[in-house]
């Protein structure tokens, strides 16, 4: 794979074989995001399990201390007596059958989907569209709720969902480069915290195989699996 001028200088920046403290590594991303936008900092964790196997799934949702930089537009899935309340704790978007049909004609203009429990039957029929993009509704991510005031309020908050991908990688945002290296280190030990107390019984040998923390634009840097266990 070719990559750009600015790509292959950030890259001359650090040791692609080395193994980083945190904020050495966060350091290092900040210093190797040259593009010309306020770039997205992201975390990619592999794990030592077989996503496969039920027993061997990791999934959750943790609040970022310092959000994720990002205004997150988030829809509720409701009956009409809890319209006002999802709107008035912040939500952009609440409703029932109006959304469902505005999604199925190809709107996707939110970022975090939300849904009471009694609308799970509805949602459901949104599955093949929501499910690839991440964004189905789920118990574990707090994201089916009767208490649609609170989940708004976190999503708003920077709260992010953390799941495995197939090749039982967890990939996640925590932050921008203009955040630093502070905010993002605790950012990315929050995220780590959760990860960590979400290992499966069923888990043997390493759990952390490999962290990478990595700007939208610049290289991947790695940091060392036993500074983040």
């Amino acid at each position: 794979m070719k990559h750009g001028k600015k790509y292959v200088d950030s890259a001359k920046l650090y040791n692609k074989t080395n193994l980083y403290e945190v904020a050495e590594a966060l350091d290092l991303v900040i210093k190797t995001g040259k593009a010309k936008f306020d770039e997205t900092v992201e975390l990619h964790v592999r794990l030592g399990v077989d996503g496969r196997h039920a027993d061997q799934q990791v999934r959750g949702a943790v609040v970022l201390p310092n959000g994720t930089g990002k205004n997150v537009r988030a829809l509720v899935f409701c009956k009409e007596d809890k319209v006002q309340t999802a709107l008035d704790a912040g939500a952009d978007y609440a409703g029932s059958d109006e959304l469902i049909q505005k999604i199925n004609a190809g709107w996707m203009d939110f970022d975090v989907v939300i849904a009471t429990p009694d609308m799970m039957g509805v949602v459901g029929r949104l599955g093949k569209v929501l499910g690839p993009r991440g964004l189905m509704p789920n118990p574990k991510a707090g994201t089916v709720t009767p208490d649609v005031a609170k989940a708004v309020a976190e999503a708003k908050a920077g709260k992010i969902e953390y799941r495995l991908d197939k090749t039982n990688i967890i990939h996640c945002p925590i932050g921008k480069v203009s955040f630093g290296v502070e905010k993002l280190e605790e950012n990315l030990t929050a995220l780590m915290n959760a990860i960590n107390a979400a290992k499966p019984a069923a888990a043997k040998g390493q759990y952390v195989r490999s962290c990478t923390v990595a700007s939208t634009m610049g290289p991947g840097v790695h940091i060392n699996p036993a500074k983040v266990s």
